[in-house]
């Protein structure tokens, strides 16, 4: 028999009021839990002793809580609501709007649902199975479907009405959920026929904007308010803390509390007269609000200490290189069937197994399709890596993006350059290498390394390396135009 269980309950959008969310936390309390979670999927999660479990499911029963023991068989809604109101969009989707869809849902979703604002890039879009994305025309959505164990995405004919999404996912749900071949025109006709709902037709594709992880921590100005982000290193919430959380929120009159993606907490609408009582909280129970922004962009799997000991591990060794990450967002994956968001993702593999046991276990590093993490394209990057070499390599990728972005903003500047001057013929061309920008210039060769001046760079031998980082011959890209050109 297992000493611990662990329970989950799902709180639909990411967002539960502080009067529920602290009569779960007392019930909880008095079920000897002291610490509490907040998962990928914006649900609360927390570890119970076996012999206690009974009867903290009673008391939140007495509550009309929805809970899973053990279980994950009804994935929370997640939605990019904790980001409204605090990452400025201009969008029309505001909280009135996220309600509507949330009240559509009269039943417990058994596939992932996301529901998304177009213009953030604060939640993921596409880990749902059904993912909902809001579109130019108010109150419509794209919808966007990935069937069960597929990694492709195909997007729905219509925009789907706010008040219709409830209702359109429960008839796409059995499909979804069937796994298998999936047929888009079929399933479209099937649902069209059996399940009548208000949409308009698709008449601009969707535009989703660059990943940009918001720093989401601390206390932050909007408008005449604030806005307060907790993190916690470990994940581990003190129960006793979140109650005089919730217990501020219902005497200020705060009305919803936030979970996000990243495991956080969101408190909105915080008054200016009330600041001082917040800060008194924070020191109360010693809770720190100023982590460096490159800690809180990493995702690790729920209910699973190993990931997080690596992610604390690596997060170590970046601060200690001073290195520079920003634009990347990581995911570690320590099981073959969980999911994680990242541009940059860590999964380990065993060389062998037998039966449950691992033996010999190595990590694969892969980066998205131009690292965006809403890309389903999963590039690898290195492969078989022991432990040991895993943060040396992921500081050889974050080089790269670095430089493939240096690279992307001097092409742009040198077009606008050649646009400006309206420049006529071609201009000689040159190789700069991607992991440091060390440029091959065929006027020069590389003296050194026994290359000639004049030899051009298709002609070097194949062992030829970078002179400065070793980095081989297939890590130099072509430079459009001489760096010189930008300065002339």
């Amino acid at each position: 028999m297992r000493d611990y269980y662990q329970l989950k309950i799902n709180l639909p959008g990411g967002r539960v009021s502080p009067g529920t969310l602290r009569d779960l936390l007392i019930a909880a309390r008095g079920c000897d839990v002291r610490q509490v979670r907040f998962g990928a999927r914006q649900q609360l999660l927390m570890t119970v002793h076996y012999e206690d479990t009974r009867r903290l499911e009673q008391e939140l029963r007495k509550l009309g809580a929805f809970f899973e023991t053990q279980t994950d068989r009804f994935p929370n809604i997640i939605s990019s609501y904790c980001g409204e109101g605090v990452f400025r969009s201009g969008s029309w989707l505001d909280a009135q709007a996220y309600h509507t869809v949330l009240d559509s849902f009269d039943f417990q979703p058994g596939v992932k649902i996301n529901l998304s604002d177009a213009a953030q890039s604060f939640t993921p879009f596409f880990t749902g199975n059904l993912n909902f994305i809001s579109s130019p025309e108010p109150h419509f959505w794209y919808l966007y479907v990935r069937p069960k164990q597929q990694n492709q995405v195909y997007r729905w004919r219509e925009l789907v009405y706010s008040p219709e999404i409830g209702k359109l996912s429960a008839a796409l749900e059995a499909t979804v959920l069937a796994g298998g071949e999936w047929n888009d025109d079929l399933v479209f006709e099937q649902i069209k026929k059996n399940t009548p709902y208000v949409a308009q037709p698709v008449v601009q594709e969707l535009e989703l904007p660059s990943f940009s992880l918001p720093y989401y921590e601390g206390f932050n100005r909007y408008d005449a308010r604030t806005w307060l982000g907790l993190y916690r290193r470990n994940e581990d919430f003190p129960i006793d803390f979140l109650i005089d959380v919730c217990s501020l929120c219902m005497k200020t009159r705060v009305g919803e509390l936030c979970t996000t993606p990243w495991k956080s907490l969101v408190v909105k609408g915080i008054e200016d007269q009330h600041r001082e009582q917040w800060s008194n909280i924070l020191g109360k129970h010693n809770i720190n609000v100023r982590h460096a922004a490159s800690e809180l962009a990493w995702q690790t799997e729920d209910h699973h200490q190993e990931g997080l000991t690596l992610k604390t591990h690596l997060i170590r060794y970046f601060e200690k290189q001073d290195m520079r990450t920003f634009g990347l967002c990581f995911g570690i994956q320590t099981r073959p069937k969980s999911e994680v968001f990242g541009s940059v993702l860590i999964k380990k593999r065993p060389l062998l197994r037998l039966g449950t046991i691992n033996f010999f276990c190595v990590y694969d590093i892969f980066y998205t399709e131009n690292f965006n993490p809403n890309s389903r394209t999963l590039v690898p990057f290195e492969i078989g890596l022991f432990r040991m070499h895993l943060a040396g390599q992921l500081e050889r990728l974050c080089r790269r993006f670095s430089n493939q972005r240096s690279r992307e903003v001097l092409e742009a500047a040198v077009a606008e350059n050649e646009q400006q001057k309206n420049e006529a013929g071609k201009t000689p061309s040159l190789y700069e290498c991607t992991d440091c920008l060390t440029v091959y210039d065929s006027a020069l060769g590389d003296v050194l390394g026994g290359i000639a001046p004049g030899v051009a760079f298709g002609s070097l031998p194949p062992a030829w390396c970078c002179p400065t980082c070793d980095a081989p011959k297939s890590a130099f890209k072509l430079v459009i135009q001489p760096i010189q050109t930008i300065l002339s």
